[in-house]
């Protein structure tokens, strides 16, 4: 069983920084690629970012691309959402996910598992 624990979110303002946190437990073949997903209050969940855990190839949604960075540090099983530049645009619960057989990234139902969110709200 392959458990996400996010962390980081907060309240911040437009142009500054933040960095979100998700902390994975479970059998590494569970999750070949990791992502970030967000959703805002009345819209549908959209794909922000994604990395290979072997590799670590990365894939981004091009609303975020320049401004977000997806990284992970293998040892300590954890995986990064650096966001600069951020955004009125940006506020929204942002979910981890895990998945083994991805076939495409920015699909959210190719990912088994996810945590529970973590807001990110930008003031303008």
């Amino acid at each position: 069983q392959v458990q996400l624990v996010e962390s980081g979110g907060g309240l911040v303002q437009a142009g500054g920084s933040l960095t979100l946190s998700c902390t994975i437990s479970g059998h590494t073949v569970d999750y070949a690629v990791m992502a970030w997903f967000r959703q805002a209050p009345g819209k549908e969940r959209e794909f922000v970012a994604a990395i290979r855990w072997s590799g670590g190839t990365t894939y981004y949604a091009d609303s975020v691309k320049g401004r977000f960075t997806i990284n992970r540090d293998n040892p300590q099983n954890t995986m990064y959402l650096q966001m600069s530049s951020l955004k009125p645009e940006d506020t929204a619960v942002y979910s981890c996910a895990a998945g083994g057989g991805v076939v495409n990234v920015a699909v959210a139902g190719y990912y088994f598992y996810w945590g529970q969110g973590t807001q990110v709200t930008v003031s303008s």
